[in-house]
């Protein structure tokens, strides 16, 4: 995985354009708010199916990045499975590094 998302996705966070809790990611891709979901490979199956069915009822994009720590440590925040990027811009770029 390229390291440059997670730059980004730190940015992201500290611009206050990103959503974490599993209830409020649900609630932001349920009011079409959330652009792109990032879940950690090691999320447990409850939240990845719950998660996953909310993106495709949604349309929302879904990508499965590193581990809960990367993830975590991207954003100065402990344990965090799954991130909502709430900001059109950082999502496109986001989602382009990604499927280099």
């Amino acid at each position: 995985m390229k390291n440059n998302y997670l730059n980004l996705v730190g940015l992201a966070f500290r611009a206050r354009k990103c959503s974490l809790g599993e209830e409020t990611i649900v609630k932001d891709i349920q009011q079409q708010r959330a652009k792109l979901v990032l879940m950690a490979s090691d999320t447990g199956p409850q939240t990845k199916k719950k998660l996953t069915n909310k993106c495709n009822t949604y349309g929302i994009p879904l990508i499965e990045v590193d581990d809960r720590d990367t993830l975590s440590n991207a954003i100065g925040k402990s344990q965090r499975v799954a991130i909502a990027i709430l900001d059109a811009g950082f999502a496109a770029k986001i989602k382009s590094l990604l499927d280099k």
